[in-house]
């Protein structure tokens, strides 16, 4: 918004036009993004992700193909535990529907944000795998509904790819907190697990290594790469070069405070599943003993980043550490 004067068209689920404006302005007020400027430039478009054309009519949809120049194609059903069919509707069939918006009337660019959860991150990969941008995983190597979801998405995006349409596909690993202001979505697995294991007092022993950008690293990022012409047509991973491991992000927590005894994986998820109002509660399925165990190490592998470093050449675009400095903005 402050590096153009372009009109964003926002599709948003609302009753009418007047509550979707208020809904998007609400959600940047909450994120403190919010400026009056926004109010006359931003225009909602009521609709549904999930349903054939978005939810609109014929009419509206053609449209809104002829006005738009861009795609940013950032919406999808997250969720970690609904199996793939709970999501397709939004994150398949939706990203079919996008399409065929840039599609209509004139070619537009898409810039499709996906995730690194397209590959499986697992022990076998662990520390010796190296994952370049052009790759992609077998989608039997996944065991979420929601990276299957994601998987296929890109497959849709990179076959419009082949057939000339300009498509970027951006994928960052865990976004979090604003590296400046802290502000975080509160209700997303990461912040969850960190408030269910302080409800429950008590973390699980193991090593867990993960990769956290910020989010405004993240949109920063996207957005110069966007607007580069020479980025057309290329996949980019948005990673940290600092990887954070979880003893010293809790180690901040007992710093400021809270108590955290450690467990063995086993007893941490017992415990969790005798407390039915812990946050986590609604995760307790992913949890599951076959997939973890005591000697628990979650290790991350080597991603290969040259197409976002070669486009963020020449800017201040840097990813910070995401560690416990966060912690006490």
């Amino acid at each position: 918004m402050a590096q153009t004067t372009a009109d964003i068209y926002c599709l948003v689920r609302a009753e009418n036009a007047d509550e979707g404006k208020l809904r998007l302005q609400s959600k940047l007020e909450t994120y403190l993004i919010w400026n009056e400027t926004f109010n006359s430039r931003i225009i909602p478009v009521v609709g549904d992700l999930s349903q054939p054309l978005l939810g609109l009519s014929e009419s509206r949809f053609g449209s809104l193909a002829s006005q738009i120049e861009v795609i940013y194609h950032n919406g999808a059903m997250v969720n970690f535990v609904y199996p793939y069919l709970g999501l397709k509707a939004a994150n398949v069939l939706g990203t079919q529907e996008v399409l065929k918006l840039a599609t209509q009337i004139k070619a537009k660019p898409v810039h499709f944000i996906s995730t690194l959860s397209v590959f499986s991150i697992n022990s076998s990969h662990c520390g010796v795998r190296v994952i370049r941008e052009y790759d992609i995983d077998d989608i039997q190597e996944l065991d979420s509904g929601y990276s299957q979801s994601k998987w296929v998405a890109e497959q849709l995006m990179m076959q419009a790819r082949d057939r000339r349409l300009p498509v970027c596909i951006y994928r960052p690993s865990r976004i979090t907190w604003h590296s400046q202001t802290g502000i975080t979505h509160l209700d997303d697995l990461l912040n969850r697990a960190i408030k269910g294991c302080i409800q429950l007092g008590k973390v699980p022993s193991g090593k867990f290594e993960d990769n956290m950008i910020p989010v405004d690293y993240a949109s920063r990022a996207i957005l110069h790469l966007s607007q580069q012409t020479e980025s057309l047509g290329q996949n980019f991973h948005l990673t940290n070069p600092h990887l954070t491991l979880w003893d010293e992000l809790f180690n901040g927590f007992r710093s400021l405070g809270y108590p955290l005894e450690q467990t063995s994986y086993s007893q941490w998820r017992i415990e969790l599943s005798q407390q039915k109002e812990n946050a986590l509660s609604p995760f307790l399925s992913m949890f599951y003993q076959e997939n973890f165990s005591d000697n628990l190490q979650i290790r991350w592998p080597q991603f290969d980043c040259q197409n976002t470093l070669k486009g963020l050449t020449g800017t201040e675009i840097v990813c910070p550490p995401v560690d416990t400095k966060l912690l006490v903005i």
